[in-house]
């Protein structure tokens, strides 16, 4: 049951709260302090105040209204990391339209999937991407295209043939709509990898966004006086919810820059003093390979695990997480205040209830690994449901009203957790969730391949990268010449660049286990 159904007289910790509230109390409490400071590579930094945003957000809401955004319209924002993402985001969300954040890597294939099923009525985009979401997007009445590639100067001839000025959308910000209060309205859609051939539609209502920015800032132990370094992408939770929400919460500073650099990362923090920053393990590797300031202002990172050994040489504590899209925040983290288990991923966080248990639906004992379900309130904890379908909502959780991730953790001593791995044979690609399965449909309509099979090889920078096993039509002596280059041409024509096979290998059968099912651990053993 979502908080919205629940029984009369229950009052929710948002009650006549919603995301332009939040903006806008911090537009009075914090007016003339550095809310998101544009931190690009080719140009000097600059610092917006929280005043000076919120003036921008009613200009563009404005703007968005006289263009024909109605409450209830989806508008995709397909952006890298800048600050004219953050303005459309909040713009949308003011006027109360659905802002729609897509992985700027998404192939043609998959921004058509996207605006179709969501029923984007707008695009605002960068010359970059203009032209594809042109020609792919066809049934947008309109597309905005902002003057810059992630603070890059455009590629000569990069435009969208309808494009319009972002710059031109913007009108009298004293005309900024007002709306009726709903916290549990719809307020912005990320598409998530799932183990079906399509992604799903994660909806947040304007209760989650807000749980988010506050339960994140607690997790964080972030204050008004923290300055958090984000180059994780926007149109993902992490850095949406777990940097920038979490930072408007509390009213502190986000440095954004376009994405991570390691070459860039030290001498931005110190330019501008941060405090904390939200990573994963792929940049504090290339961190590591750069010589470290013994002088930074660094209190505590916030990454995969707790503690992990080999980054002691930064000399800041790092608390690790779990979460997902579906949870807008951590259902599951390490504590800030006291010793954690090195390489465990934290405890139950206290916001949340927590389940372990085997394939049976029995709780596992300490030291066993066991699959991961998680309890919250849908609307509020939880995500709203997955946009437009109904059967995966229901189906994705049990009969007690858990949350089934899709994930293997193992219990520990005193509460903590360790990741184990993924139930639904999901990969992550350099931070990026990847279903095997949508690889696989790809390759399988290949000519002159029977079957594929994608599991996860160790990468040593991005944790892992796809290899596909293929049985070849008529076996691996007989398989066509240009096989191999006919599944890669494929995969990059359908797929991100990070689902991209790294490797194929052609075999003539394939290890089975129960059912004739492939048996990919034996798979994955081949690769070791």
């Amino acid at each position: 049951m979502s908080i919205s159904q629940a029984a009369p007289g229950v009052v929710g910790p948002f009650a006549g709260l919603d995301v332009p509230w939040l903006l806008r109390m911090r537009a009075e409490s914090r007016r003339n302090h550095p809310f998101l400071i544009w931190a690009p590579f080719e140009a000097p930094a600059r610092s917006w105040s929280y005043g000076e945003f919120h003036e921008r957000v009613g200009a563009l809401a404005a703007g968005l209204v006289k263009r024909g955004i109605k409450p209830g319209d989806y508008v995709l924002v397909h952006l890298d990391n800048c600050i004219e993402a953050m303005l459309a985001w909040f713009a949308c969300v003011e006027l109360g339209a659905i802002a729609v954040t897509t992985n700027t890597r998404s192939a043609a294939a998959e921004m058509e999937y996207f605006a179709g099923h969501c029923g984007a009525v707008a695009a605002i985009t960068q010359p970059a991407y203009a032209e594809l979401i042109s020609a792919h997007c066809r049934d947008l009445r309109w597309i905005a295209v902002i003057s810059h590639d992630a603070g890059a100067v455009p590629a000569q001839g990069k435009g969208a043939p309808r494009g319009d000025s972002f710059e031109s959308l913007f009108a009298d910000s004293t005309d900024r709509p007002r709306r009726a209060t709903d916290p549990f309205a719809p307020c912005s859609v990320q598409y998530t990898s799932g183990t079906t051939s399509r992604p799903k539609a994660v909806l947040w209502t304007h209760a989650n966004a807000l749980w988010g920015g506050k339960i994140n800032a607690a997790h964080e132990d972030l204050h008004q006086g923290d300055v958090h370094q984000t180059y994780l992408p926007l149109f993902h939770t992490n850095a949406l919810a777990y940097s920038m929400l979490a930072t408007l919460w509390v009213g502190a500073s986000c440095v954004i820059q376009p994405r991570f650099s390691a070459s860039r990362f030290w001498n931005v923090a110190l330019e501008h003093g941060c405090t904390w920053t939200s990573t994963i393990p792929f940049c504090l590797k290339a961190l590591l390979e750069h010589e470290i300031p013994k002088h930074h202002k660094f209190r505590l990172w916030g990454t995969a695990v707790n503690d992990p050994p080999p980054f002691a040489a930064f000399g800041v504590k790092t608390i690790g997480w779990w979460g997902m899209t579906e949870t807008i925040t951590h259902g599951i983290v390490g504590e800030v205040d006291q010793p954690n288990t090195p390489m465990s991923i934290g405890r139950a966080a206290p916001e949340y209830e927590i389940r372990i248990t085997d394939d049976d639906g029995r709780q596992t004992e300490v030291g066993d690994t066991g699959n991961l379900l998680i309890k919250g309130i849908p609307g509020l904890s939880l995500f709203s449901e997955y946009l437009h379908n109904d059967k995966a909502t229901r189906e994705s959780f049990d009969e007690h009203g858990y949350f089934i991730t899709g994930d293997r953790v193992t219990l520990l001593d005193n509460g903590f957790i360790k990741f184990g791995d993924r139930a639904k044979d999901m990969l992550k690609v350099g931070g990026e969730n990847v279903a095997a399965s949508e690889i696989e449909q790809v390759v399988a309509l290949v000519p002159g391949v029977r079957e594929a099979a994608v599991v996860a090889k160790k990468h040593p920078m991005l944790d892992e990268v796809p290899v596909v096993f293929i049985i070849p039509l008529a076996g691996v002596a007989a398989a066509p010449a240009d096989l191999h280059d006919a599944v890669m041409a494929a995969c990059r024509n359908a797929l991100a660049d990070f689902k991209v096979p790294r490797e194929i290998i052609f075999v003539d059968e394939m290890p089975r286990s129960t059912l004739e099912k492939v048996a990919k651990a034996e798979l994955r053993k081949l690769l070791e």
